[in-house]
């Protein structure tokens, strides 16, 4: 069966720095758009960022744009999201998931999802 899974997550202090990676079994993650989202206490999720396959063409929410990269790591076959300049309202469960397109939204396969928290 698919399986996500989300790793990387952690306690950053604010100004700090992480990475997560979204890990894929049962597909080739390299032949599907991924989209990571975020979702705090109560609410629902949201989009925070999304990369295409081929292109590689990327899409972030505005109050990530320009602190969080998203990537490939087409070797390892893997996602990346970069995170920096971590504020303390970065503080949610993150997510990783499978979508047709970066336009679509269905998502198709999602992780179980890794909590980041940023705190002093």
């Amino acid at each position: 069966q698919v399986q996500l899974v989300e790793s990387g997550g952690g306690l950053a202090q604010p100004g700090g720095s992480l990475t997560l990676s979204c890990e894929a079994s049962g597909i080739t993650l390299n032949r599907w758009s991924v989209r990571w989202l975020r979702q705090y206490p109560g609410e629902k999720r949201e989009e925070v960022s999304c990369i295409s396959t081929s292109v590689g063409s990327v899409y972030y929410e505005d109050d990530v744009n320009g602190r969080f990269t998203v990537s490939r790591d087409n070797a390892k076959g893997t996602v990346l999201l970069q995170m920096n300049n971590l504020k303390p309202e970065d503080t949610t469960v993150n997510y990783c998931a499978t979508v047709r397109s970066c336009n679509s939204t269905e998502l198709i396969y999602v992780g179980q999802g890794t909590q980041v928290t940023i705190s002093t």
